[in-house]
């Protein structure tokens, strides 16, 4: 792992890189100032922001305190492999420590980026040994929101190359200059993608809160395969100005995090317009106070669309949702079956629409690049960058981008027609037909199946999600913990309609204080070493002839 950390002040100056260690059981074991060992809990978004500081250690911050467990989360046996690279110390930790009388919403709070966006102090790889050395030097307008609102960025985390647009059998979670994240709750289970790092960042407590971006799925599948919360906002509600992109119709950023109050606090800061991306125009109008928004009581006599055509993908995800529908009903809501899933012709016509902006969109990215520090300046340039660096392509191949590269630009007829057709089958004639058909005010269906184990000969072992429809849309999705099988974390999704990014979230959060389903990772090797598994991939006990 490229990792920097040098500097950290007071007591834990000395510690070296294995020097904190998890306990599985959302607490991390740090070194004491006296000499010994301490146990730290890391708080989330909203008691940091709120001041509090319990178990914080004396001339330290949760900024400082990051930092150890982000240096330690790479290596050892619960090594999770989860951040790319991290600034090398905080400027006067024990600064977080006094509150001003008017702190800004994020005072203090540590936030690590995924490293496809821009910051002004770390380089921006988005994986690739071709942007190694890509350090513009700007903060993207995101950054530059949580920085103004008082957060600290830690560090950048790992991804799947390029977003995980760059080959049809990929295992996510992996780059070339991050390697593998590993998911913290079964070292061998795949941590999804493509914003793998934040999730399994965010999950194993090293931030109380990630930045992911999604196309489809990449904020929404690590988010629940790793067990936090997940926000992909309405596209248009956060800018993407300074973001190595794949599609400008589908791409957004949105925050990861371990409840939906802290995913609301931070999208309090990151939504608004940016002049540079147009398709924020009316963001400025659109957002409200998220958070204020949060009502418990939100899901009580709701009417909510089952998708019942989004399921199947296992039975033990299946058993969990019953269960949790079985709970949604107890507590007065009118579920409703929709069993008619949208038009099969979305799919394709999405492939189409993400490869023909994907080479323009990444074109013009590179093209805003220092070209002392970034040789490739095209899609064709990657391209031939792959074939030439052998850590590139030794895992699996580049299909996506050689189909990319052949594409014909944002004029030509059949990228027209397949826009048109994805944004129907998933907009007007998808989500909106349903909530109208049905009379509901949402739609919820399992995110994804349980994490798969990760293998890098035949690449993911996905079996499907609830993601593509509100991703063609650029509609809201969120994930939200709702058990595990076999100790694997699952998630419910809530989606909406266009800009009902807080409707969305209340109903999120309701589920959330209904349910508490959130549990902190283990850390064990696999799921056949965790405690309800171990005995029955055991020989039975027999007794003696």
């Amino acid at each position: 792992m490229r990792l920097t950390l040098t500097g950290l002040t007071g007591a834990l100056a000395l510690c070296l890189a294995a020097c904190a260690t998890p306990n599985g059981d959302g607490s991390w074991t740090v070194p004491a100032a006296n000499g010994g060992e301490a146990r730290y809990v890391p708080a989330s978004v909203s008691d940091i922001a709120a001041g509090k500081r319990d178990g914080v250690p004396p001339g330290e911050s949760p900024a400082s305190m990051a930092l150890v467990l982000i240096a330690s989360s790479g290596v050892g046996d619960a090594g999770i492999n989860a951040v790319i690279t991290a600034i090398p110390e905080v400027a006067n930790p024990a600064d977080g420590m006094v509150r001003s009388d008017n702190p800004p919403p994020l005072d203090g709070v540590p936030i690590l980026i995924k490293d496809n966006i821009e910051t002004a102090d770390m380089p921006t790889t988005a994986g690739s040994l071709a942007l190694l050395n890509n350090a513009p030097g700007r903060d993207a307008p995101l950054v530059a929101r949580l920085r103004s609102a008082g957060a600290v960025i830690v560090g950048k985390t790992n991804l799947s190359e390029w977003a995980n647009i760059r080959s049809t059998n990929s295992s996510s979670g992996w780059s070339a200059v991050g390697g593998l994240t590993r998911n913290p709750h079964a070292l061998d289970r795949n941590a999804c993608g493509s914003s793998s790092g934040s999730g399994a960042a965010v999950a194993a407590g090293l931030t109380p809160a990630a930045i992911g971006t999604e196309t489809d799925g990449s904020i929404t599948c690590p988010a629940a395969i790793n067990g936090i919360v997940g926000f992909k906002p309405t596209v248009g509600l956060v800018s993407r100005t300074h973001i190595v992109p794949i599609s400008h119709s589908q791409d957004t950023a949105g925050p990861m995090t371990r409840t939906v109050e802290d995913a609301a606090i931070v999208l309090n800061v990151i939504a608004g317009s940016d002049p540079a991306d147009a398709a924020t125009a009316e963001a400025d109008a659109r957002k409200v106070d998220y958070r204020a928004a949060l009502d418990a009581g939100s899901l009580r006599g709701a009417r909510i669309g089952v998708m019942r055509f989004a399921t199947g993908y296992s039975k033990g995800l299946d058993r969990v949702f019953e269960e949790n529908l079985i709970r949604l009903r107890e507590a007065g809501v009118v579920l409703v079956d929709v069993t008619q899933g949208p038009d099969p012709a979305m799919d394709a016509a999405e492939l189409v629409v993400l490869l023909t902006e994907l080479k323009v969109d990444l074109n013009a990215y590179l093209a805003s690049t220092d070209p002392r520090q970034v040789q490739t300046r095209t899609l064709a340039d990657v391209i031939a960058f792959n074939i030439a660096e052998p850590r590139e392509l030794a895992l699996f191949g580049q299909e996506l981008f050689l189909l990319a590269e052949e594409t014909k630009g944002l004029d030509d007829p059949a990228y027209i027609a397949a826009r048109a057709t994805s944004l129907r089958a998933a907009g007007v004639e998808g989500i909106d037909r349903m909530m109208r058909d049905n009379d509901v005010i949402a739609l919820i269906a399992p995110t994804t199946g349980p994490a798969w184990t990760t293998d890098v000969v035949n690449g993911d072992q996905y079996a499907g999600a609830a993601s593509s429809m509100p991703a063609i849309a650029g509609y809201p999705h969120l994930t939200v913990p709702m058990g595990f099988v076999r100790g694997l974390p699952v998630g419910m999704s809530f989606i909406a309609g266009k800009w009902e990014d807080a409707k969305v979230l209340s109903l999120g959060y309701a589920f959330e204080q209904l349910t508490r389903a959130i549990r902190p990772p283990t850390f064990v090797r696999s799921i056949e070493e965790m405690e309800e598994t171990a005995p029955l991939v055991a020989p039975a006990d027999r007794p003696a002839p």
